[in-house]
């Protein structure tokens, strides 16, 4: 549009926002809200240009110059990384749509700009000396109870299973001569999964213990007093009162101890194929979400150890 060429690059560069407002406004509909943030983000990348780069104007603009705008979002003004992509980016590439519909830029530097990716939330877990320390505390009561809580903890932190997983648990899916549990996952597929002696003796006094409380030889390895399966919120309150004994952490759930168990394997040598197939993951990559996590563990080890920090 040649009307459009004629005027200042800063009268121009206000005068293409303010057409592209009003479209918003008249013919997307757009809140007067919404309206106003697209506006106040073309213009903080319109200050940001003209920093770099008096000369800069909306057909000038190039990859790199937005690539150094996002880079200056994240590390200058300290925003995450959603408010990039959708309080900075996500009205940059509509407005670069509009640019290009009129006929005002030849080129849409938006198509070769990649948006920060949100970082994974890394999974909670419980450290190994808590995970001693919970066991420690849990092994003084005899009760049916507590021999019973303390094997679905340990059974969790020792095996990585899904509580689904142990919930579905029979006695005969424990093999304590050669030690294994033979565990049944997503879409009926069977794993095996190898214990130490330590559980293999937990399972042997829950049994015998179990066995002269329960009068019949119950369904399932884990139930009540009554002999009937444990309750799926049951086990969750087992796990989340056991924990509270050693961490102020929000999440106290089974899945906790199973990435604990992922990490106490990783951090302990074991290769990430292993792991996978104890854990029944499909995928590797769901897997390597772990070795992340234990990088942050050795960051804190790092900076808790090392003279200059």
């Amino acid at each position: 549009m040649k009307t459009e060429g004629s005027k200042s690059t800063d009268e121009k560069m206000e005068t293409w926002i303010d057409s592209f407002l009003e479209y918003l406004r008249a013919e997307r509909n757009y809140s007067p809200l919404t309206v106003r943030k697209y506006g106040d983000s073309l213009v903080a990348f319109q200050r940001f240009l003209q920093s770099l780069d008096p000369e800069k104007t909306w057909k000038t603009v190039d990859a790199s110059d937005v690539r150094e705008w996002i880079v200056y979002m994240l590390d200058e003004e300290g925003k995450d990384v959603s408010t990039v992509n959708y309080g900075g980016l996500s009205p940059l590439r509509t407005f670069y749509k509009y640019l290009r519909r009129m006929e005002w830029v030849d080129i849409n530097p938006m198509e070769k700009v990649v948006s920060p990716k949100t970082p994974k939330k890394l999974p909670s877990f419980v450290r190994e000396k808590d995970m001693d320390r919970l066991l420690d505390l849990m092994a003084e009561d005899n009760s049916f109870q507590g021999v019973r809580n303390r094997l679905i903890v340990m059974m969790f932190y020792e095996t990585g299973v899904r509580r689904a997983e142990l919930m579905s648990l029979r006695d005969a899916d424990v093999d304590l001569h050669v030690m294994s549990l033979k565990v049944t996952g997503k879409r009926n597929k069977q794993r095996i999964i190898p214990f130490g002696a330590e559980l293999k003796e937990q399972i042997e006094r829950y049994l015998e213990v179990r066995n002269q409380t329960v009068a019949e030889t119950p369904v399932r390895l884990f139930v009540t007093e009554e002999g009937e399966p444990m309750a799926y919120a049951k086990v969750g309150d087992v796990v989340k009162s056991a924990l509270s004994l050693v961490t102020q952490q929000k999440k106290r759930t089974p899945h906790v101890l199973r990435h604990s168990f992922a990490t106490a394997m990783l951090n302990n040598r074991a290769d990430l194929e292993s792991i996978q197939k104890l854990l029944g993951h499909e995928n590797l990559a769901t897997t390597e979400i772990y070795t992340h996590l234990s990088f942050e563990e050795l960051k804190n080890v790092y900076r808790n150890a090392h003279p200059r920090e």
